[in-house]
């Protein structure tokens, strides 16, 4: 579990190896709505890809051909009951997986600004099952570390990885709160869609500038609101239905957030509406998606009446 810990002489190890200890004891109980995700892990994690694509817009694992018609058919209901898939598209032993988010996009716009990931400590907050992670691999980072505290997730990517055998990617069921255990740790640390889940967004990023090295760069991607002006939306009780949903700021005022959380040469590199073509319903997420979310006669409106919203990219440098 502390595999990584040697490259991390800062972090507070003995909280986070309780915090460990803490999670395993969850993980390893009978409750139903942990077995529903351990038992379909346990019972493919013997099976090994032969080969790996991370370098296109699909993260292929395996081929078809890796796996016997029996274990085709389990890995395939072990996929389909980790639904619904939010992040992707992956291919995995064969199985095409249409994920609700089409990930390779949002990775697209970041791919310019990336800053040099060789030989880096990175942290991806939020990680989900791992969409990024994994495509930071070919960058060639000393490790990436996943911070994801749902389950759901947590069991997916673990589900990946066991195929894909990659030793560099590691996953803490941990949450953004956690960060400033890891003192001066990450060279690198990726933001994206996390802030306006939070009630207090500046204290995040604080806890995130702490987990930085100084020197290090912070990608942030969040929802946003059209204006010039540096103010956010508090939403009554739900924003595009979602009910997580706190300060949805415009790109100045995340930017004023990041430079008040310890962030110099703040940037923000990319701005974009959002639209079904991004985010949509698939036969891997069958649940209410993008269209569901705004309003049907005025698409520029959420169906509570606020401003559609955009999605924007900032990075900074941790001081």
């Amino acid at each position: 579990m502390n595999d990584y810990f040697d490259l991390l002489p800062h972090a507070s190890h003995d909280l986070i190896c309780t915090l460990q200890r803490e999670n395993e004891k969850k993980l390893q109980s009978a409750k139903k709505g942990i077995l529903a995700y351990r038992l379909p892990f346990e019972s493919v994690s013997h099976l090994k890809a032969s080969s790996l694509d991370l370098e296109s817009d699909v993260v292929t694992i395996g081929r078809r051909e890796d796996l016997s018609k029996e274990e085709h058919a389990l890995v395939y209901n072990v996929m389909r009951g980790f639904m619904p898939w939010r992040k992707g598209p992956y291919n995995v032993f064969g199985i095409d997986i249409n994920a609700e988010w089409r990930s390779n996009r949002k990775w697209d716009r970041v791919l310019p600004q990336l800053p040099d990931l060789e030989d880096k400590i990175v942290a991806d907050v939020g990680s989900s099952n791992g969409y990024y992670m994994f495509r930071m691999l070919p960058h060639k980072p000393r490790a990436v570390i996943g911070f994801e505290p749902y389950i759901h997730h947590y069991f997916t990517f673990r589900t990946l990885n066991s195929f894909a055998g990659l030793a560099n990617l590691h996953m803490e069921l941990l949450g953004v709160e956690h960060l400033s255990l890891y003192q001066d740790s990450f060279d690198v640390v990726f933001l994206m869609g996390i802030l306006y889940h939070r009630i207090s967004p500046l204290e995040s990023l604080k806890e995130v500038r702490k987990s930085m090295k100084q020197g290090g760069t912070l990608i942030v991607e969040s929802q946003s609101i059209p204006g010039e002006e540096p103010v956010a939306l508090f939403p009554a009780s739900c924003y595009a239905k979602v009910p997580g949903t706190y300060f949805v700021p415009t790109a100045a005022c995340l930017k004023n957030w990041m430079i008040r959380a310890g962030f110099t040469d703040v940037e923000i590199f990319c701005s974009h509406p959002m639209s079904n073509k991004e985010q949509r319903k698939t036969e891997w997420m069958v649940f209410e998606s993008y269209d569901d979310f705004v309003d049907p006669d005025n698409p520029s409106l959420t169906v509570e009446g606020y401003p559609a919203p955009l999605r924007v990219f900032l990075k900074g440098t941790a001081r």
